[in-house]
C-alpha cells in the first residue's frame, strides 16, 4: 500500500484534502458544551396538599409515591422535599446514559399506581411527572426598574409571553420560572363577615364549585330535526367565570322568603392574585422574575444561548413600558471563554511543534511535510467525532491540543528516516521506499499500541466513562488518522519534494549539529557502559519503582479539580419560622456585601427557597454573585478566592447563617461545590432523633482536620416555631359537628383551597378562597372562625380546640425512602475531597446511633462509585498494549522491553504534581493513561530496530548500540515537540485552566522522565531480556553481555558518530 501512494502523489493528496473538507463541514455541525452528555439524567414528581404542614405531606403524599417509585428501572438513588407550603417534590436520578423519556413513562407508571392512596385534594391538583435536565445553562431576568408593573403582572407576563416561544426554540430542554406568582382568582374571605351571616367557609366553596362551571348548552336545529329547519345554531351559557367582577356576583346564600341575596363581595375580597406568595426574586436591587432555561441533551449550548438572546430581543418589542430584560447569568460564557483558551492553547501549541521540528529538520522543505499531518489529522479527526456522537467540549479539545505533538511524531519519523537514506546517496524515490521499508512496522506498532491503551476507556460505565471516553477515543482517533497520513501522504511528498540537502552553512545549525553529533557519539559509548552495569541499573530501577510509590502516596486525590466558572452561590438561613419579609431584608443586606467585592459584577437573589434541598422555606434565599469577565480579573480575584473572602465577610449579618459555595465541579450534578452528606433515619425514630445524630456528626466532623469547619452545614432543623390544634373530638360529636366540616374549615380559612378553574388570556387559572391576611395573623384569630353544627347553629372552632404551640421540622426530606437530613462541607485547605470522604465517614462511624445510616449523593457519589475504577482501566490499559506487542512481534519477551519504561513517565508525572503542589483527578487519571501509550512508543523505536539489527547478525549490545544512537534523533525530536505542545498547557490561566494545568502538568513530567530515563533504560532492559529470551529458546551457547564488542560494529559505529 505504501509503495502504492508513494508513487501516486495526487491521489494522496486528493484523499487528504477530502479529510480536510469533510472534517471542515462536521466541525458545523458538531454540538458545542461544555462536557460531555454526563449529566444523570432525572425525572421529578411534584405534587401539592394546600395547608398541610410538611409531615402531613409526607405521611400522606410523599411516602405513597415513593413506595411506588422506589426500584424504578434504571434508578440510582431517590430524593424528597415535603414543605410546610403543602409541596411535595420527588426527584428521581437514573444511570448516565439511560433513556430520559423511558425514565418518565416508567414513573409515570409507578405514580398512577399510587393515586388511589393519596388524598383527593391532591389528585384534584394533579401529580406532575417531568423530566428535568439538572443544570440550566441560563437565566433570564425580567424586572421593571421603574417600578409600573408589579411582581405578579410580570411573572404572568413571562408566563404568558415568554416561557412558550423560548421553550420552542431548537435545543432547549424545558424553562422553568423562580419566583412565579401564576394569576389565580383569590377569594379573600372575611370571617366576621361570614359568621355574622351565619355562613361558613364550606357554603361558600360549594357555592362557587356550583356557579362556576363550564356548561354545554347544546344546539338549536341540530338533526333530527322537524322538515324545513332552514339553521342550526349553538346555545352559549355563561358558566365559567372570568373577571372578578363576575366572580363577585356570585350567590352565596338566597333568601326566598324575602328576597335577599348574600353576593360572594359581601362576604369576601375578590382579585386576580397570585397561586403563590411563598417565594421573591431580586435582581440588583429591582423585584425581578427568573426564567431558567435548561439545555437540551446533545444541543449546542452556544448556539442555544444565540438563539435565546435573539427570541428575547424580538419578544422585548411586545413588553410593555416600563419592562426590561438580563441575561446576566450565562454559563455559556465560560464554556466560549474556555475553548477561545483552549484554541489559543491549540495554536500556541502549534507554533511551539512546528518550531522544534524545523530546529531539527534545518529546512522549511522538510518541515513542511510533517507540518501537513498536524491540519490533516486533526481535521479529519472531527469526521469520526461526528460520526460517534461526540461534541466539541473540555476534553475533546483538550485531547486536540495533546495530539498535535503526537500526530506529527509518525511524519517526522517518515521524514527524518527518508533524510538519512537520501544522505546515503539513494535517489528521491528510492529513498523512501527505503525509509518506509525500515518504519511501516515501527509506526503500525507504535499507533497499534497508543490506540489500544484507550481501548478499555471505551468501556467504562457512568461519570467517569463519559469523562474519560471523548478525551480518550478523540486522540485514539487522531492517533490513527495520523499513521495513516504518514503511510499515505507523508511519503508521497517526501518522494516529491524531498532531495538531498548539502550540510547546511547557518552557524546556528552547525553548531547543533555537531553538538548532536557529539551528543549521539557520546551517548552509543555510554549505553555500552550501562549495559555492562547492567546490575546496578536493574538495581536503580527497582529503588526508583520504591520511589514512585512513595510519591503517589502523598498525593492527594480529587475526583475534579475546582475551576472558576465565572460565578459563585451563597445560601442564607434565619432562625426557624422567620418570615418572607424578614428573608428579603437579610438578603438585601447580603447582596450589598456581594455588590461591593471587587470583581463582583451583578447579584441575584431568590428568597423563600432553600437552595441545598430545593424546598420552599420562608428563612431561606439563595444569592447568585455573576462576576466580571475571566480577563477583568486578576489572581487575587478568582471565584475560589472571592468564595473564600465572601464567606468571611458574611459574617456581618447576626441575623442569619450566610455560607458562600463554588458551583459544583460538572453542571447539574449535586448544587455546589464540596461534599453531600445523607444522614439518614432507618427505624423511623422520628424527626428529632434525626436532628440529634445529624448534630452529632457536625460536631464530630468540625474535628476532623481534614474537613473545613466553616464549609460544614446542614440546613435540617426540627425547630420550627408551629401550633398543634388539639381537637376535641368528643366535644365536637356532642355539638353535632361534622369532623370533616371542622378540618375543611381549618383548611380554607390558613391553608387555602383549590376549587376549580377560571379562563383568561387563552389559558386555565385556579380559583383560590382563604380567608384574608389580618384574619390569620395570629393564633387568636381562630376564635373567629367558625363552622355549623347539624341544627344550623355556628360554633366558633375555639371552643372546640386549643393552639398548642410547638416546635417541628420546616421541610422533612428523605433519601432512598428514609427520612434524612442534607450536610454541605469540603476539604479543609491543603487537603484532598478523597481525604475529606474518609475524614467524614469516621466522623460517622463515631457519633450516628445504631439506628441510623448515612449516604453519598451529588458529586461525591460518582467520585465514590468511579472508586478504583483508574486503577482497573490503568491495569486494563498495560495489558491491552502488551498483547498487542505480542502479537505484532510473535514475542511475549519484547512487550516487557517495552512496558518496563512506563513506571519511569509514572514517577516524573507524580513528582511533577507534587512539586505544583496538584491533585491526582480525573484530569490527571487520563494523562496517566496517556502516558502509557508514549512511554512504549520511545521504547518501541528502540526496541524495534536493536531487534531488526540483532537478526541481521549484530551482537546484543552492538544492536542495542546502534539502535540506540539512530533513534536518538527522531526519539527527541518527537519528545521535544510533544513537551513543548504541552507547555501552554501547564501554565494556562482563564477559564477552564485548573483542567488543563492538571493534565498538562501530568503528561509534562511524564514526557520529560520517559524520555531521558527510557533513553537509559530501555537499552539495558533490551540486552538483559533478549539474552534471557535466547538462553531459553537456543541449545546453543549466547554471548555474555559483558564480552567485548566485536570491533567492526564498534567501527561501524564511531563511523558513523563522526
Amino acid at each position: 500500500m505504501v509503495n502504492f501512494f508513494i508513487h501516486r502523489p495526487i491521489f494522496a493528496s486528493s484523499i487528504a484534502i477530502i479529510m480536510v473538507l469533510a472534517g471542515a463541514i462536521c466541525y458545523f455541525l458538531l454540538p458545542v458544551s461544555q462536557f460531555p452528555d454526563i449529566t444523570p439524567p432525572q425525572v421529578v414528581v411534584s405534587a401539592n396538599y394546600p395547608g398541610a404542614s410538611a409531615q402531613v405531606v409526607a405521611d400522606t403524599v410523599t411516602t405513597p409515591l415513593e413506595q411506588q417509585i422506589n426500584g424504578v428501572e434504571g434508578m440510582t438513588y431517590m430524593s424528597s422535599s415535603s414543605s410546610n407550603d403543602g409541596s411535595s417534590t420527588i426527584t428521581i436520578t437514573f444511570e448516565v446514559g439511560y433513556s430520559l423519556s423511558t425514565a418518565a413513562v416508567d414513573v409515570q407508571n409507578r405514580v398512577s399506581q399510587a393515586a388511589s392512596s393519596l388524598p383527593a385534594i391532591v389528585n384534584q391538583g394533579g401529580v406532575t411527572i417531568k423530566k428535568q435536565n439538572p443544570n440550566f445553562v441560563l437565566i433570564v431576568n425580567l424586572t421593571s426598574p421603574d417600578g409600573s408593573v408589579d411582581p405578579v403582572a410580570l411573572s404572568n407576563l413571562a408566563y404568558l409571553q415568554v416561557v412558550d416561544p423560548l421553550k420552542r426554540l431548537p435545543g432547549v430542554g424545558d424553562v422553568q420560572i423562580f419566583g412565579e406568582r401564576r394569576y389565580s382568582m383569590r377569594v379573600w374571605l372575611d370571617p366576621d363577615k361570614l359568621a355574622n351571616l351565619g355562613i361558613t367557609a364550606v357554603d361558600v366553596q360549594n357555592a362557587i364549585a356550583e356557579q362556576n362551571v363550564q356548561v354545554a348548552a347544546g344546539k338549536i336545529g341540530q338533526s333530527p330535526a322537524p322538515a324545513g329547519t332552514a339553521f342550526e345554531m349553538q346555545v352559549n351559557a355563561v358558566g365559567r367565570l372570568s373577571d372578578p367582577k363576575e366572580f363577585g356576583d356570585i350567590v352565596v346564600r338566597a333568601d326566598a322568603a324575602n328576597g335577599s341575596l348574600v353576593r360572594l363581595r359581601d362576604v369576601a375580597r375578590i382579585e386576580l392574585g397570585a397561586l403563590q406568595y411563598s417565594s421573591s426574586a431580586f435582581f440588583g436591587e429591582d423585584p425581578t422574575v427568573v426564567l431558567a432555561v435548561y439545555q437540551m441533551p446533545g444541543s449546542n449550548a452556544l448556539d442555544l444561548q444565540q438563539r435565546v438572546k435573539d427570541k428575547m430581543q424580538e419578544l422585548s418589542a411586545r413588553f410593555p413600558k416600563g419592562v426590561s430584560y438580563a441575561m446576566h447569568y450565562d454559563t455559556t460564557r465560560f464554556v466560549s471563554a474556555s475553548m477561545h483558551d483552549v484554541l489559543v492553547t491549540l495554536g500556541e501549541a502549534l507554533v511551539l511543534v512546528v518550531a522544534v521540528v524545523f530546529i531539527f529538520l534545518q529546512s522549511w522543505r522538510t518541515t513542511i511535510i510533517p507540518t501537513i499531518a498536524i491540519p490533516v489529522s486533526l481535521v479529519a479527526t472531527l469526521v469520526v467525532m461526528y460520526m460517534f456522537g461526540f461534541s466539541l467540549n473540555m476534553l475533546s479539545l483538550l485531547g486536540m491540543v495533546l495530539a498535535i505533538g503526537l500526530v506529527v511524531d509518525d511524519a517526522i519519523v517518515v521524514v527524518e528516516n527518508v533524510e538519512r537514506q537520501l544522505e546515503a546517496g539513494l535517489k528521491p524515490l528510492a529513498a523512501t521506499r527505503a525509509a518506509m521499508a525500515e518504519v511501516t512496522g515501527p509506526i503500525i506498532a507504535t499507533t497499534a499500541v497508543l490506540m489500544a491503551v484507550f481501548v478499555p476507556v471505551a468501556f467504562i460505565p457512568g461519570v467517569s466513562g463519559r469523562l474519560y471516553n471523548q478525551f480518550a477515543l478523540t486522540v485514539a482517533i487522531s492517533f490513527g488518522i495520523s499513521a495513516f497520513v504518514s503511510l499515505t501522504l507523508t511519503p508521497a511528498l517526501s518522494a516529491a519534494f524531498l532531495r538531498h540537502r548539502p550540510a547546511t552553512q547557518f552557524f546556528l545549525f552547525r553548531w547543533f549539529n555537531t553538538g548532536f553529533e557529539r551528543l549521539s557519539h557520546g551517548y552509543a559509548h555510554g549505553v555500552r557502559i550501562l549495559i555492562r552495569l547492567r546490575w546496578i541499573m536493574l538495581g536503580l530501577f527497582a529503588a526508583g519503582l520504591v520511589a514512585t510509590y512513595f510519591v503517589w502516596q502523598r498525593l492527594p486525590s480529587t475526583f475534579l479539580p475546582v475551576e472558576d466558572q465565572g460565578y459563585f452561590f451563597v445560601v442564607i438561613q434565619l432562625p426557624d419560622g422567620a418570615s418572607l419579609e424578614r428573608t428579603d431584608a437579610v438578603a438585601r443586606k447580603a447582596r450589598d456585601i456581594l455588590q461591593n467585592t471587587p470583581g463582583v459584577e451583578i447579584v441575584g437573589s431568590i428568597s423563600g427557597l432553600n437552595f441545598l434541598t430545593s424546598a420552599a422555606q420562608s428563612n431561606s434565599a439563595v444569592e447568585f454573585a455573576i462576576l466580571k469577565p475571566w480577563d477583568e480579573r486578576g489572581p487575587d480575584q478568582s471565584a475560589s478566592k472571592l468564595v473564600a473572602d465572601v464567606r468571611s465577610k458574611l459574617m456581618e449579618l447576626p441575623e442569619a447563617f450566610a455560607l458562600s459555595f463554588d458551583p459544583p465541579s460538572i453542571p447539574g450534578i449535586g448544587t455546589t461545590g464540596g461534599f453531600e452528606f445523607q444522614v439518614e433515619d432507618l427505624t423511623g425514630r422520628g424527626s428529632a432523633a434525626l436532628n440529634d445524630a445529624t448534630q452529632a456528626v457536625l460536631a464530630e466532623a468540625r474535628k476532623q482536620p481534614e474537613l473545613n469547619p466553616q464549609q460544614l452545614f446542614s440546613s435540617f432543623s426540627t425547630s420550627t416555631p408551629q401550633f398543634n390544634y388539639d381537637l376535641d373530638r368528643n366535644k365536637a360529636k356532642l355539638l353535632g359537628l361534622s369532623l370533616p366540616d371542622v378540618f375543611n374549615t381549618l383548611q380554607i380559612y390558613l391553608g387555602s383551597l383549590y376549587v376549580n378553574d377560571f379562563n383568561l388570556f387563552g389559558r386555565t387559572f385556579r380559583v383560590t378562597i382563604q380567608a384574608d391576611k389580618d384574619a390569620r395573623a395570629g393564633a387568636a384569630d381562630i376564635s373567629r372562625l367558625y363552622v355549623r353544627n347539624a341544627s344550623g347553629g355556628m360554633v366558633p372552632l375555639s371552643t372546640l380546640g386549643k393552639l398548642v404551640p410547638i416546635v417541628g421540622p420546616e421541610t422533612v426530606p428523605h433519601y432512598n425512602n428514609n427520612a434524612s437530613a442534607l450536610i454541605n462541607g469540603g476539604a479543609a485547605p491543603g487537603f484532598s475531597s478523597g481525604q475529606a470522604v474518609a475524614a467524614m465517614e469516621r466522623a460517622a462511624a463515631t457519633a450516628l446511633p445504631k439506628d441510623f445510616g448515612y449516604e453519598w449523593t451529588g458529586i461525591t457519589y460518582q467520585e465514590l462509585k468511579a472508586g478504583s475504577i483508574a486503577s482497573i482501566v490503568f491495569g486494563l490499559a498495560m495489558v491491552f498494549v502488551f498483547l498487542i506487542l505480542a502479537a505484532q512481534y510473535e514475542s511475549w519477551a519484547m512487550p516487557f522491553m517495552v512496558l518496563l519504561a512506563v513506571p519511569l513517565a509514572l514517577f516524573g508525572a507524580f513528582v511533577a504534581l507534587l512539586m505544583r503542589g496538584m491533585q491526582i483527578d480525573v484530569y490527571s487519571q487520563i494523562g496517566f493513561v496517556m502516558l502509557i501509550g508514549l512511554a512504549a512508543k520511545n521504547a518501541i523505536l528502540i526496541v524495534e530496530f536493536a531487534r531488526r539489527r540483532r537478526e541481521e547478525g549484530l551482537s546484543i549490545v552492538d544492536a542495542a548500540m546502534e539502535a540506540a544512537r539512530l533513534r536518538l534523533r527522531p526519539i527527541l525530536m518527537t519528545a521535544f515537540a510533544f513537551i513543548l505542545g504541552v507547555l501552554p498547557l501547564m501554565f494556562s490561566t482563564g477559564a477552564g485552566a485548573a483542567s488543563r494545568q492538571s493534565i498538562g502538568t501530568t503528561v509534562f513530567g511524564g514526557m520529560v522522565a520517559a524520555t531521558i530515563l527510557s533513553l537509559v533504560f530501555v537499552p539495558v532492559f533490551y540486552a538483559v531480556i533478549e539474552q534471557l529470551r535466547e538462553r531459553g529458546s537456543k541449545s546453543e551457547p549466547v554471548a555474555e553481555l559483558n564480552e567485548p564488542t566485536a570491533e567492526p560494529a564498534f567501527e561501524r559505529l564511531a563511523e558513523a558518530a563522526e
